[in-house]
C-alpha cells in the first residue's frame, strides 16, 4: 500500500482563503496554489496508508474534545533568519491551536513526531521565495486582518502532483462559538453571523 505525506490544519475560510492565496501566488511563491491557505496542527508527516482510518479516528478524538473559537489574523511576521518564511499572525486563537497540535501529535496517537521548530500559529503568505519579494509580502499585509469562528479542522493529503487535497473535515464537539463583534468590512473582516 505504501506511505501518504499527511497533514492537519485548520482552513482560513472565504473570502480570506482565496484572497490570501492569490497574494502568496503574486509575491511569485511557486507553491501558492498547491496549498490551501492554512494554520498549521501537523506539518507533513508521511504514514504508511494503511494507518489512515487509525488517524481519522485519532483526529475524530481530538475533535470530540475540542471547542468552537474566535481565530482572528491580524499583520505580519517572519521567521527569517531561522526560516524563509513571512507570515500573518494568528492574534486570537493561538492557544487553541496549540492545544489542539499537541493533541494531534499526542504520543498515544498514530501521528506522534517531533517538531523541527516549536509550534507557533500562522499562516504562511511566501515561503522561500526571494529576499525582495518576503519584503514585499511583509510590508502590504502588515495591516491585513481577518477573523472567524473556527469550528474545526481537517485532513489533508499530498498528491504526486505536489498539491494539497482535503481528505476530511472534523468538526468539534461543543456547542457553536457566539458570533464575532464586526469590524470594518475595508479590513478584509467577515460580518457576524
Amino acid at each position: 500500500m505504501g506511505t501518504v505525506t499527511i497533514g492537519v490544519s485548520i482552513a482560513v475560510p472565504e473570502p480570506h482563503g482565496s484572497l490570501l492565496q492569490e497574494r502568496r501566488a503574486g509575491f511569485g511563491d511557486p507553491a501558492a496554489h498547491g496549498i490551501p491557505t492554512h494554520v498549521t496542527l501537523l506539518p507533513p508527516t508521511e504514514v504508511d496508508a494503511s494507518a489512515l482510518p487509525a488517524v481519522e479516528a485519532h483526529l475524530d478524538s481530538v475533535a470530540a474534545a475540542g471547542r468552537p473559537f474566535p481565530m482572528r489574523l491580524s499583520g505580519t511576521g517572519t521567521f527569517r533568519p531561522l526560516s524563509p518564511v513571512v507570515f500573518v499572525q494568528v492574534v486570537a486563537g493561538g492557544s487553541a491551536c496549540s492545544w489542539l497540535q499537541e493533541r494531534v501529535r499526542d504520543a498515544s496517537g498514530p501521528m506522534e513526531r517531533e517538531l523541527q521548530f516549536p509550534y507557533h500559529p500562522h499562516v504562511t503568505v511566501a515561503h522561500s521565495i526571494s529576499e525582495e519579494a518576503m519584503d514585499r509580502a511583509y510590508q502590504e499585509l502588515s495591516e491585513y486582518e481577518a477573523e472567524w469562528p473556527c469550528t474545526g479542522f481537517a485532513l489533508y493529503e499530498q498528491g504526486s502532483d505536489g498539491i494539497w487535497r482535503k481528505l476530511r473535515e472534523f468538526v468539534f464537539g461543543g456547542p457553536v462559538v457566539p458570533p464575532q463583534a464586526q469590524a470594518p468590512a475595508a479590513r478584509g473582516t467577515l460580518p457576524a453571523r
